[in-house]
Formats: structure tokens, sequence, C-alpha cells
């Protein structure tokens, strides 16, 4: 039997989500692994990664709200904007930033904001991504998105060297949150250049670090452990209302059938659970008739 389900891996830093992919395809002998939502390679931390039947529900975990911890530095920034780029700009820290200080632009730069992703990224300008521009030298006009900062809290002071201010803060916000960019924010706001100089993940969605398995316990276990660790593909769907079917509805749900609309169902789209708890399928509203519901996503067999 193929695996199947939700593996909450902890992305160890140097590797690309991409290599964790490859990795973990080897691991559970299956082609069929993606992951939800690019980490970067000097990022660690929570990587959802769904397998088998659990790759139909990953498009939904790309909407999770994420939870980081990061390191900010201040005193210069980089290309990257993290740790790992080459220095752009520098003014040394010569005066003392009170904590108060850094918690006043913290609470600043929650709710709301408009972001400029960073060259070095994934979003495309003109079909190409930007670190292409970035690494032909090349400047283009970077479009600006609105995130959401649920939460930004100051969680203590780092000490380094002289002419350099470093402090840890936490983070939930919501997707295509740059968390590097709010590093260098935060910087100007403080009137010096900045950059972040570690990040982790801690939370992607409902998945936490307490979730979490490293690659070195994966390859300690047997085959048949790796598949016993993976949670059911529909905690990725916890956000849509649950509407339980009954036998003969189940019937008719997995033939895919169009259905009346019912007030139990509401006006978004909904999960469909059988009597038993397994999940059969995600519906929405119909596009075009308006007293009816369709299936967006089937997760069952046909009933033949």
């Amino acid at each position: 039997m193929q695996p199947s389900g939700i593996l909450a891996l902890h992305k160890p830093r140097g590797m690309t989500s991409h290599d964790c992919v490859a990795r973990i395809r080897r691991l559970y002998q299956t082609k069929k692994v993606g992951h939800t939502g690019t980490l970067d390679p000097e990022v660690d931390g929570v990587l959802p990664i769904c397998i088998g039947k659990a790759t139909k529900v990953a498009e939904y975990m790309s909407d999770f709200d994420k939870t980081y911890i990061g390191e900010v530095t201040i005193g210069y920034s980089t290309t990257t904007e993290d740790a790992h780029g080459e220095m752009v700009d520098q003014k040394r820290v010569d005066r003392e930033i009170a904590e108060s200080e850094i918690r006043k632009q913290l609470k600043a730069f929650t709710g709301e904001i408009k972001q400029t992703p960073p060259y070095f990224s994934a979003v495309k300008v003109n079909g190409k991504r930007l670190y292409e521009y970035a690494r032909a030298g090349i400047e283009v006009i970077r479009p600006t998105r609105q995130v959401k900062i649920y939460s930004l809290d100051f969680l203590g002071n780092v000490h380094t060297e002289p002419g350099l201010r470093s402090f840890i803060f936490k983070a939930t916000c919501s997707k295509g949150t740059y968390i590097r960019t709010l590093a260098v924010d935060i910087g100007k706001e403080l009137g010096f250049p900045a950059h972040m100089s570690k990040l982790t993940r801690i939370a992607s969605g409902s998945f936490t670090e307490k979730d979490t398995i490293t690659f070195e316990q994966l390859e300690q276990m047997e085959v048949q452990e790796r598949g016993d660790i993976l949670q059911p593909f529909d905690r990725a769907l916890t956000k849509f209302k649950r509407v339980i079917a009954d036998e003969e509805l189940e019937k008719r749900i997995r033939n895919g059938a169009v259905l009346v609309k019912d007030a139990s169902f509401g006006e978004q789209r909904f999960l469909f659970y059988n009597e038993v708890g397994e999940c059969l399928a995600l519906y929405k509203p119909h596009p075009e008739k308006t007293e009816y519901v369709k299936p967006e996503k089937l997760f069952c067999q046909s009933a033949g």
C-alpha cells in the first residue's frame, strides 16, 4: 500500500525545500510528494510535506498563516536581506536603542502592512523570477503587496559585536509575508540598515514544532514506521465547515454529484464526511446555478 498523509518535517538549514522533497521521495519510496510553502535554504523549521493522496490538499495549505522566530541585526544590510548576502549598506549603531523603542516599532508593524518583495525572491515580474533579474544585475519595478501581521512580539536582546545591535522577535503573519523584508523595514524606522540574521518557522497552519520530525529520525525508522507517523490529509482542511452525509448521500457524493443546496451547508466551501468519519469531498457553491453546490475536490473512490 502506498504511503499517504502529511509529514511535518523539521527542515534543516542548508537544504532547499526541493532537496527535502527529493529526500522524502527516497525515504517513502514514492514519487507522489510535494511541499506546501517554500522555506529559504538557510531557514529551518516547520515544512509540511504532502505524500500520496494528501497531495490533493497541498494547494489549500499554501494559504496557511505562519509563525516565525527571527533575529534582526541592525548595523548593515545585505543584497539578500539575510546574513548570506553581500553587504550593501553599513551604519555603525552609535547610540543606545532602548527596548521600548524597539517594542514601539514592532507595534507599528502589526496589522495590515505593505511590503515590496526582495530582489532575491521567487516573485515573478514579466514572466521571470526576481532572483533571475538580481543575478543578472537588472533592476525592475517590484510589485507591492499587502500582508497582515497578526502579532509581533519582542523576545529579547542578543549580544553582538561593537557597532551592531541584535534582538529576537516572534511573528505570526499571513501567507506571502517576507520576514526578511520586515527586518529591513524595522531597521529603517530605527534609523539604521538591517537584515534578518537568523530565522526559524515554528508553525505553519495547525502544524507546529511539536509535530515535526527530523531527517535523522526518519532515517532510523522502518518503512512501515514512517507511514505510521503521517498525519491525515484532512488536518490541512480544518478551516472548512464539516457536514455529515448519510449512506444514501454518500453514494451520490462518491460519484461527484451536483447537489441541491441545503441550509446546513452554509454559503462557503465545506467538507462532506460520512458517518464513520471519512473525509469524502470538498464542495463549493455552484458558479452558475445558485441553488446548487458542486464538488471542488473528491477524496473518495467512486461508489461504482
